[in-house]
């Protein structure tokens, strides 16, 4: 077996924003950057794996102020929390980097000194709405209902203030020909397309820097402009070259580009798009990966604060076991999709995958080479009697490498667990207690073999998932998990030598019940509910749909994605509807065609433009598709 690989892989987490406590979305990156450092690791690849702490920002600023502290005194006790946690779940990063780290700091300096030195940086005003949660700039006709911001839902506020800028409008086509030229840049391909959709919108340049608040780096001083501080994502972004040594000591300059960026859905765009373009102003290479997952809810209820179900990791990995939970937070969903997280299904996962498939098969195999052969394991038959199976084994571990540096762990593991149906489903066909007593001690041996064997291979490669239980098979077997026995077992496909099994302690206990008490959660208003919740029929006919037909149709200047429309609606005048169509559907293209109308909303002005209705239309994660009748209807039709 071959491993498709470089001699060297960078593996990062998001630096984690210090304004709140670890939750388990931050577990779940963590684990997974986790698993792909010790993958590396074990196929012989030099690894170094960064995770960490992002410190400045008004948001840290704050939340410091409300808790009567300095923003350096709570970004140092939140730090510590996360870098705890990571070091009780026995996490192997190599570095924890801190954004309030002096070399940091130097090395962002050094990175806008050369942006700025190089063209790409220039002086202006910005006035714009600013959403102090995401830190970032938007739009007046990016905004929901003229107010709130389109990431997180939270009130937006006016902001106009000297600042520095960075030419991103510059990069546009680069980022697009990077795209189109690497296949896997950004994985999985939904959120590739996601991001390319937004960049054809159009890049607006970026506002790196502010001087409302201080609690953030200063420009370098060849600049001399004091009152300003470095806009936190230019700030954060740099932590990926700044652990390596840029601006500094540049000695392990040599792991970059990195093999694997993992970051959470919401933090994407910064990833995918200011970071490559900050990239290619320093004249650095693009990472290889941009992996970004989705959220992860509980018992089908969005988490938050407020409702009170928030996941603390370590009192779930207290309970189950950090073994269990990392199992469960890799295979449970698709990468790429978000996850539900119930104590029932963790459960489930332990005591069928883990406790049966797993651990009752080392059982079982200790068990028979105690009951016939003295603990005494011999593998000199195997091929003779089970080529078969171990071929059929080696195509499983084949599958592997792909999976891993795809970022699904979940298939991984998938494949991995076949190997263990294979030996439970050898040891039902071929019955070694029969074996035994019809006297064919050497085919029982060598069933006995084969079960150790596969347990051996499954051991090895799942050691990155599960470090401690991998162990604690190996032990049992005989031999280390190290890079020597990856080479042995699984690239050469040798056996064992000969051995005495260990008998150990089971490798997991049945769960009869949950183990963590159910938090109450907090019923939303009624006000929420009716927002959010089931309508009446009544509440369904007071919304008038109507068939329209699409008479004019033009471009709105000075926008991105808006198309003027004139639309019959069989009535004296035509409706003029602004919608935001244009990255989807030409002007020429929608007329004399037919689209479903709301007719009865309230007017609305969009970029000063009177909207007098909505089209109706589907949008999923790729596309977006007008709603349209199956057949031609006379136009001011109603929908029912």
């Amino acid at each position: 077996m071959k491993d498709s690989h470089c001699k060297k892989a960078y593996i990062t987490t998001p630096i984690y924003y210090v304004n709140d406590v670890p939750h388990i979305g931050h577990a779940y990156t963590t684990i997974i950057a986790d698993t792909l450092a010790r993958y590396s690791r074990l196929v012989g690849i030099d690894t170094f794996f960064l995770t960490g702490t992002d410190e400045h920002g008004q948001k840290i600023e704050e939340a410091a102020k409300k808790r009567g502290k300095n923003p350096k005194e709570y970004a140092d006790e939140i730090s510590k929390v996360f870098k705890d946690l990571w070091d009780y779940m026995e996490i192997s990063y190599d570095k924890f980097i801190r954004t309030t780290d002096k070399e940091h700091i130097i090395g962002v300096q050094k990175a806008f000194e050369k942006m700025y030195q190089k063209g790409d940086i220039y002086k202006d005003y910005y006035e714009g709405f600013y959403c102090v949660s995401c830190e970032s700039f938007f739009t007046q006709t990016q905004l929901i209902e003229g107010e709130f911001c389109p990431d997180c839902g939270k009130s937006t506020q006016i902001v106009k203030e000297e600042s520095y800028f960075f030419k991103l409008s510059k990069y546009e086509k680069a980022l697009l020909e990077w795209y189109e030229k690497e296949e896997k840049c950004i994985i999985p391909k939904s959120k590739k397309n996601e991001v390319i959709s937004f960049v054809k919108q159009g890049l607006q340049d970026l506002s790196i820097t502010r001087t409302s608040f201080e609690w953030g780096i200063k420009l370098p001083s060849s600049i001399n402009d004091p009152k300003h501080v470095i806009y936190v994502w230019l700030d954060a972004l740099m932590n990926y070259l700044t652990a390596l040594g840029y601006g500094t000591d540049e000695k392990r300059m040599d792991y970059w580009p990195a093999k694997v960026h993992l970051v959470g859905k919401d933090i994407l765009r910064f990833h995918a798009v200011y970071w490559p373009a900050f990239l290619m102003s320093l004249d650095l290479p693009l990472p290889k990966h941009i992996a970004a997952h989705g959220w992860w809810t509980r018992n089908g209820e969005k988490m938050s604060k407020s409702k009170g179900n928030v996941i603390d990791p370590k009192e779930v990995c207290e309970a189950y076991g950090i073994e269990p939970f990392r199992y469960f937070m890799l295979r449970e969903v698709s990468f790429g999709l978000d996850g539900d997280f119930s104590q029932r299904a963790l459960i489930d996962r332990i005591n069928s995958d883990l406790n049966n498939d797993l651990g009752n098969l080392l059982n079982r195999v200790i068990g028979m080479s105690q009951k016939y052969f003295d603990f005494n394991i011999d593998s000199k038959n195997v091929l003779k009697y089970h080529q078969k199976e171990l071929n059929e084994a080696r195509e499983h571990i084949k599958k592997l490498p792909d999976f891993i540096y795809n970022v699904q762990t979940n298939r991984y593991l998938e494949e991995l667990w076949k190997i263990l149906t294979l030996a439970n489903q050898s040891i039902t066909i071929y019955e070694p207690w029969k074996l035994m007593k019809e006297g064919k001690e050497e085919e029982a041996m060598a069933l006995v073999a084969l079960i150790a064997n596969l347990l051996a291979k499954t051991a090895i490669m799942l050691y990155p998932a599960m470090p401690k239980s991998a162990e604690k098979i190996a032990k049992a077997l005989k031999f280390k998990i190290n890079h020597e026995n990856y080479k042995k077992l699984i690239v050469e496909d040798k056996l064992l030598d000969n051995f005495k099994i260990e008998k150990i302690p089971p490798l997991f206990t049945k769960i009869e019940k949950e183990l963590l008490a159910e938090r109450k959660v907090k019923k939303e208003s009624k006000k929420a509910e009716k927002k959010e919740g089931i309508i009446t029929i009544d509440d369904f006919f007071k919304v008038s749909l109507k068939v329209g037909t699409i008479v004019e149709a033009e471009e709105v200047k000075k926008s991105d994605r808006l198309l003027k429309l004139k639309v019959d609606l069989g009535e004296e005048s035509l409706r003029q509807i602004i919608a935001g169509i244009k990255e989807y559907y030409s002007p020429k293209e929608l007329i004399n065609t037919q689209v479903c109308v709301v007719a009865n909303l309230k007017p609305a002005k969009i970029m000063g433009l009177v909207s007098q209705g909505m089209i109706l239309a589907a949008k999923d994660e790729d596309s977006l598709t007008l709603i349209r009748p199956e057949k031609p209807k006379r136009a001011g039709t109603p929908i029912k």
